[in-house]
């Protein structure tokens, strides 16, 4: 298993990209604050401390956090979850 972080044009955004399909298919997933998806990947990542909201598209979740977190422990917890679920 392979998840790579790269920067976006937001600092406040890292794109999160694996091997595997996460979503099928040719729709996009958001989940805003209050919201949760159908994707339980996606759910547990809008409860870790600091994750704004979430995006994600057949192999690839981007994360944007919270203004006032730091990306030093959050791309690692980010990374622990993705690949709990097996991407």
């Amino acid at each position: 298993m392979s998840v790579r972080a790269e920067a976006t044009p937001n600092p406040n955004a890292l794109k999160f990209t694996t091997d595997k399909l996460i979503f099928e298919g040719t729709n996009s997933i958001s989940v805003m604050p209050g919201d949760k998806s159908e994707h339980a990947v996606l759910n547990e990542l809008m409860e870790l401390e600091g994750v704004d909201n979430v995006f994600g598209y057949q192999n690839f979740i981007t994360v944007n956090k919270k203004f006032d977190a730091e990306w030093d422990n959050l791309a690692e917890e980010v990374t622990k979850v993705i690949e709990k679920h097996g991407y």
